[in-house]
């Protein structure tokens, strides 16, 4: 008897795509399939619950936040035949790439490190031939997931996401996963755009700059899907443009999401530095990623937080006393 598959992922392009690649690959032969779309907030506890009520898990674009979790999975899945976890960030490889139930690969999004996983491992047949239907669409969230601006129309489908939200998209992409868009939803993700233009002038006269350190984007301002972008445009079109730019957004429980992003690594150092699994929690690779913070902090308090992790990494790159070229340095500077 078959269990039910519970497949886990991201609300963003890459995260959606994956969902789409699971779903493309099961079915019709193992329906039903159970999907689920969410963040790294909620990610430890369905994880959790899926190994409770014995299904089997598929987890993609998102790692666990907490300790516990990964030491149960390393018990449940200790004899697990194939990988259950594919994801792509460096928060992950860095921690936890050595186990045997994950697939961890920086140089892809999580949508392409699971396809490439399955086109390894699936014989030609219906479900090989409806996998490589797929390529496209899954070059185009790579292409949107690692900045490379090679596909226009990335930026397309990540503006129907923000329009739509990711179950709408998720649905059309099981309905029909061709990565060509209609004309009406061509004309939709241009006239959206068109709109985020809008709130992108006015978000620049309203953020906050913190010397060359960090560009903070109050609340209320951009709307879900919008970070990226934005932060792309500080981050790339700028004079002087800070080490990074974070994005804060009050969620419906009152709880924070705040999107970082830079162009050096910082937003995964900060990311390793500042959550604490408990009331912070975050992930991401190593230019994009988020953290989540309790509903009892404000604006002024997380910026604070920032600020001192960004102080804190400055401070750890620094050497330790001197070195032999220290002093050979300062000795030719000083004739």
């Amino acid at each position: 008897m078959n269990r039910l598959l519970h497949v886990i992922s991201h609300t963003d392009l890459d995260g959606v795509t994956a969902a789409a690649v699971a779903w493309h690959a099961h079915f019709p032969e193992r329906s039903p399939l159970k999907v689920t779309l969410t963040g790294y907030g909620e990610v430890d506890a369905l994880i959790l619950e899926t190994m409770k009520a014995d299904q089997d898990l598929l987890v993609l674009d998102l790692f666990c936040q907490r300790r516990e979790t990964v030491d149960e999975m390393d018990r449940f899945y200790e004899g697990s035949p194939e990988p259950v976890l594919f994801d792509h960030h460096k928060t992950t490889a860095e921690v936890f790439s050595n186990r045997k139930w994950a697939v961890v690969d920086v140089a892809h999004c999580a949508a392409k490190v699971y396809y490439l996983w399955l086109l390894e491992k699936t014989p030609d047949g219906p479900v090989r031939d409806r996998l490589l239907g797929l390529e496209r669409l899954v070059e185009i969230a790579n292409d949107r997931d690692l900045w490379l601006g090679q596909y226009e129309e990335s930026r397309f489908w990540q503006a129907l996401i923000t329009l739509c939200g990711p179950w709408s998209v998720l649905a059309r992409l099981t309905a029909d996963a061709s990565s060509v868009l209609s004309g009406s939803e061509l004309a939709l993700a241009r006239e959206f755009i068109t709109r985020q233009e809008e709130r992108f002038r006015r978000a620049l006269e309203q953020v906050e700059r913190l010397g060359d350190d960090l560009a903070l984007v109050p609340s209320g301002i951009l709307d879900f899907g919008d970070a990226s972008d934005f932060c792309g445009l500080i981050l790339d079109r700028s004079e002087n443009p800070p080490e990074m730019v974070a994005v804060c957004s009050r969620r419906v429980y009152g709880d924070w999401a705040v999107s970082l992003r830079s162009r050096n690594g910082l937003a995964a150092r900060i990311v390793g530095l500042l959550k604490d699994g408990r009331k912070v929690r975050g992930g991401g690779h190593g230019d994009a990623a988020a953290l989540y913070f309790p509903a009892h902090f404000n604006q002024n308090q997380i910026r604070d937080t920032l600020i001192s992790g960004i102080r804190t990494a400055r401070d750890q790159e620094r050497p330790v006393g001197l070195t032999l070229g220290d002093l050979l340095k300062a000795k030719m500077e000083g004739k």
